[in-house]
């Protein structure tokens, strides 16, 4: 069974940054996608990055510009690196990962950006 560890959560102020690592144990094949998501109180669950093994990303228009993603396809390993921090950015964040979609998830890790 896949399992998704996320670590690098917190707080931060406004115009701050995070680096967000999720690791993937329990597979001895690379994931295909891993990716983030989050979810904000109040709100459903939205996209944030993609990533594939062969390096092509998406991001959601929100998140242009200010964050990164990437991984260690030898580690199956995803990483998010979030800049200028807003606090529009507070959620929790899920990793997932998958051979097709993203079949497998972490349980989270709170980002909260204070003004």
């Amino acid at each position: 069974q896949v399992q998704l560890v996320e670590s690098g959560g917190g707080s931060v102020q406004a115009g701050g940054s995070l680096r967000l690592s999720c690791a993937a144990s329990g597979s001895r094949f690379m994931l295909n996608s891993m990716g983030w998501y989050r979810q904000a109180p109040g709100k459903q669950r939205e996209l944030v990055a993609l990533i594939t093994r062969g390096g092509s990303t998406n991001y959601a228009d929100s998140v242009k510009g200010r964050f990164t993603i990437s991984r260690d396809n030898g580690k199956n390993t995803v990483f998010l690196q979030m800049n200028s921090l807003n606090p529009e950015d507070t959620a929790v964040y899920y990793c997932g990962g998958g051979f097709g979609g993203l079949d497998y998830w972490g349980q989270g890790t709170q980002v909260t950006v204070s003004s």
